[in-house]
């Protein structure tokens, strides 16, 4: 592989391969991460990423798009086929620019919004001050129950009444429960507030049916398309075909220019794959994994925030163990397993130290792990947080980690 690569820039080569080696050779547990299939890679790398195509299909600003038109539709049909939407808009280059997009159309900067507070789960885009969203736009933070680490209702509907936002965005890129979709459009319809819903966790539990689905209630969904869609990294906007011109217009030539033909592409294959039933079996096993490995560690003394988890992901208070999130991350990356550090709700520790780590089983899911790895994984997470200080255990544990990485290999042809 790469062998024009290899010879005309060996740098770029040597870090490619290096990551290569790293996912083959490593127990991936970021939720947000994912292996896509090869399909998917080779569409990325394909000719189109020589195409400029600005505009939409049928209505380009430039000649010789006849091809690429033909990939676009069919990532606009699969998607809106996939979630049951009326409109699918696919060029947004992440979850993040579908997101501004998104506010763009429907609001005016200095517009009140409300969205899950980031420390309790939410999103840099739903709302925090050093992000776009947080300059342009008045956020209301909503925040999940003390006592249950769950959505507070009765908050969102008090907050809603007193400040009567424009908007309303849930979703989350740290809640391992299920949003009550319909509770959120009533107290939206209570004040006349847009409801937009960020799927980017849940898309592919979403499509398989085994999470509840916004669609049916709100004006706009956003997601990207990699997680557990499992796809190339990308944005998508779903919206009623009220919104549908505004979107549209918003993302170009309002907020994007040339659109990434090679990557909406690849979109379009993603969405092919999570159409067919092998996908639902999938995203089955991705959700027994997760609630495996919630009560693996559960059961080794770990706290599991909100108690468990309904999704691909959840959060590991490590107080219990007097670790922080920090020093778990790089204790776990020298044992082969990669986790983030995360705050969890009411975090007595500053972000960057945390006190928790998020886990998410969709990468090791598709390797072809169940829940006999799982038991093993949890094993090797509390006997590398509990040897932390000892290189030697340490090593120990990477060698197990490679013996099951070589089990389940991603894409056969890199182990030779």
């Amino acid at each position: 592989m790469y062998k024009n690569l290899k010879s005309q820039d060996p740098s770029v080569y040597k870090s490619i391969l290096g990551e290569t080696r790293r996912q083959v050779w490593t127990l991936e547990l970021i939720a947000s991460e994912n292996y896509t299939s090869e399909a998917v890679l080779e569409t990325q790398g394909s000719v189109l990423t020589n195409k400029y195509a600005e505009g939409y299909p049928g209505k380009r600003y430039y000649g010789g798009c006849r091809f690429v038109d033909e990939a676009e539709n069919l990532a606009i049909e699969r998607a809106k086929k996939l979630f049951g939407a009326e409109h699918a808009n696919v060029q947004p280059h992440s979850g993040t620019q579908a997101n501004i997009t998104v506010y763009l159309s429907l609001l005016k900067p200095g517009d009140a919004i409300l969205g899950l507070n980031l420390a309790h789960g939410g999103h840099l885009s739903h709302g925090h001050p050093l992000n776009f969203s947080g300059k342009f736009f008045q956020v209301i933070p909503l925040n999940v129950h003390p006592d249950t680490e769950t959505i507070n209702y009765e908050e969102a509907e008090s907050l809603v009444e007193q400040h009567k936002p424009k908007l309303i965005l849930m979703g989350a890129s740290n809640y391992s429960r299920i949003f009550d979709w319909e509770r959120f459009k009533k107290i939206a319809d209570r004040v006349g507030a847009y409801y937009v819903a960020d799927i980017a966790h849940y898309a592919g539990l979403i499509a398989a049916g085994l999470y509840p689905s916004p669609l049916p209630w709100t004006d706009c969904t956003t997601s990207t398309t990699h997680k557990t869609l499992r796809g190339p990294r990308g944005g998508l906007i779903l919206c009623k075909t009220a919104h549908a011109a505004a979107v549209d217009k918003t993302n170009f030539p309002g907020n994007q220019g040339g659109p990434l033909m090679h990557v909406i592409a690849a979109k379009a294959v993603c969405f092919g794959e999570a159409l067919k039933p092998a996908f639902k079996k999938y995203q089955t096993q991705v959700l027994k994994n997760s609630r495996c490995l919630a009560k693996a560690l559960q059961d080794k003394g770990l706290r599991i925030v909100s108690g468990g988890t309904d999704c691909h992901l959840f959060s590991v208070d490590l107080r219990s163990v007097n670790v922080t999130g920090k020093e778990a991350e790089e204790t776990l990356d020298k044992a082969g397993i990669t986790v983030n550090k995360n705050a969890i709700p009411y975090d007595p520790q500053k972000p960057f130290i945390a006190s928790g780590i998020r886990i998410g089983t969709p990468a090791v899911t598709t390797r072809g792990m169940r829940e006999k790895e799982m038991g093993l994984i949890a094993e090797l997470i509390t006997d590398a947080l509990g040897h932390r200080t000892e290189d030697r255990i340490l090593k120990g544990i990477t060698t197990q980690v490679k013996s099951l990485c070589r089990k389940f290999p991603i894409y056969p042809a890199h182990l030779t």
